[in-house]
């Protein structure tokens, strides 16, 4: 279900001003999630469910001041009315639309993609820690497939959050090495105030010299166009 819309973000669609459209339940279960409630749908009360119309209407309301919108989650392509929603979208707003996956669905995926504008994908870490950062719900080879249609699409970005003990300079380098070169690299900053496991709540994030040094040689060894930071 619509779990929320948030009135405007300068960091979530590059370039521009977007609202962000929150759709709860995810099929993964990564234990340092910062969005649990989006992730277990059954902790959230019923009165925060959001309609298509009320949807429209406020980003209507919102045009001329936003210039985009994105889609996420959880994982917004589990969300049954995903298509009617997009839809809805592109055909009564003129909003650039984002949609945020973790690959899982790749089908799901190239139904959304001919009214899509960027798609944006998580990484979660190396193929040998796949099972790892995700819970123990899915592998590498679950998510080759979308960042395979992803890097055909002339705008779009995968996103990694460093999360130590589950993903390291190592294994950054190693996954973008197996993927090959991209067009938009964002490594994040992990927050730890409020994670799905109760391991990695208050956990030390890796230091933003770490952080930056890695994008720094991200660029050096020419593994993508563009290498972002978000702390």
């Amino acid at each position: 279900m619509i779990r929320s819309l948030t009135g405007t973000s300068l960091i979530e669609y590059p370039d521009k001003i977007s609202s962000i459209i929150f759709i709860s339940g995810c099929n993964l279960q990564c234990p340092y999630c910062h969005n649990p409630e989006l992730v277990r749908p059954d902790m959230l009360d019923q009165e925060f469910r959001l309609t298509h119309k009320e949807i429209i209407e406020m980003l209507l309301e919102r045009e001329g001041f936003i210039e985009a919108v994105t889609i996420t989650g959880g994982e917004p392509l589990l969300y049954s009315g995903i298509f009617d929603l997009i839809k809805s979208i592109k055909s009564e707003t003129c909003l650039s639309l984002k949609v945020d996956t973790n690959g899982t669905h790749p089908r799901r995926l190239k139904e959304v993609l001919h009214h899509t504008d960027y798609v944006a994908m998580d990484l979660k870490s190396s193929p040998s820690k796949y099972l790892k950062a995700t819970g123990e719900q899915a592998v590498f080879s679950d998510v080759r497939e979308s960042i395979d249609i992803i890097m055909t699409l002339p705008e779009y970005e995968f996103r990694t959050t460093m999360v130590p003990g589950i993903v390291d300079r190592d294994d950054v380098i190693e996954l973008l090495q197996e993927i090959g070169r991209v067009k938009r690299y964002v490594l994040q900053s992990f927050h730890s105030h409020k994670t799905l496991s109760a391991e990695f709540r208050d956990m030390p994030a890796y230091p933003k010299g770490y952080i930056e040094d890695t994008a720094s040689i991200i660029r050096d060894m020419n593994l993508a166009e563009e290498v972002a930071v978000r702390l």
